[in-house]
């Protein structure tokens, strides 16, 4: 390297340093204590002399029927909250995005509102909102609609309920998928209305491919969200899993483990848990995506 380049580095490492430093302190020095936890008998509750375990954290998770009961019921709300927090905000920036709608502008400020509500206030509005004789359920019983459900106390509904709630904050997700089409040249549709293609056609042969890298960066980032579904649930039902635990997330009974029984070493077994099956869905999801992703700058 010349005395340039070197200064030049120099100057970039300096600039990144805070960041490192942050990253180093906070990030990846806690990741590797508690996954040294896992291997001993930290509880803060009982007054035990710190021992080396080896893989009894680990064994007591597979027989831990809460834990694995809790996965599933992440599991299921991911199944319902995954498919319309990634197909809506793409179809609501495509409609936004078209000439024919008139006020757009406006329309897009209105969509993006409800993302800077607090998440508690959120979730308070919409507690009063889904209660037996709320504001969902009187217009229910308007349109004309008998034995409105129980959004937050049968178990049956309330997963339904919270994918609701869920899909308030769309306007990230709105405001992201209309930058992407901004993206995408007008002569690929024009190329495309020359040969034919009517809306429809325009949209799965043009859109979607070129808007693929978008939906995909959304899925990534609400497949994290997803495995990191916390705060609605606690402030809704206190972190009681109520009712009848529909609603103890994995991240509400990692959370119990820390900080209500206190036992660190199987809190930390757990959320490395969650950190694997991160890590795994993420990977299987890039290495699907090498089928339906297109970039602009392959050839």
């Amino acid at each position: 390297m010349s005395r340039a380049a070197r200064r030049e580095a120099r100057y970039g490492l300096l600039f990144v340093l805070p960041w490192i430093i942050g990253f180093l302190a906070f990030t990846a020095l806690p990741m590797a204590a508690t996954f040294v936890f896992t291997f001993l008998n930290i509880s803060l509750a009982e007054q035990e002399p710190l021992m080396f375990v080896g893989l009894a954290n680990y064994q007591r998770l597979f027989a831990d029927q809460q834990a694995w009961a809790s996965l599933w019921v992440t599991a299921r709300f991911a199944l319902l909250w995954l498919p319309l927090v990634i197909a809506l905000p793409f179809l609501l920036a495509v409609a936004v995005n078209s000439k024919y709608v008139r006020g757009a502008g406006l329309l897009r400020v209105l969509l993006f509102m409800p993302y800077v509500v607090p998440f508690v206030a959120s979730a308070l509005i919409w507690q009063n909102m889904l209660v037996n004789d709320g504001w969902i359920n009187t217009a229910l019983r308007l349109l004309g609609v008998g034995g409105a459900p129980s959004w937050l106390s049968d178990p049956a509904w309330v997963l339904p309920g919270l994918v609701m709630i869920g899909l308030w904050g769309l306007g990230s997700g709105i405001i992201i998928n209309l930058a992407g089409l901004r993206g995408i040249p007008t002569e690929l549709y024009d190329a495309a209305r020359l040969d034919g293609a009517g809306w429809w056609r325009q949209l799965w042969h043009v859109t979607i491919p070129m808007m693929s890298p978008v939906i995909f960066y959304t899925m990534i980032l609400a497949v994290v969200e997803v495995m990191q579904y916390f705060l609605i649930p606690l402030v809704l039902f206190d972190g009681s899993g109520n009712p009848g635990g529909a609603t103890r997330f994995f991240n509400l009974y990692l959370y119990q483990t820390f900080f209500t029984y206190q036992e660190m070493s199987y809190g930390s077994t757990l959320a490395w848990l969650l950190f694997v099956i991160t890590l795994i869905v993420t990977l299987v999801l890039f290495r699907l995506s090498r089928r339906w992703v297109h970039y602009t700058s392959e050839r």
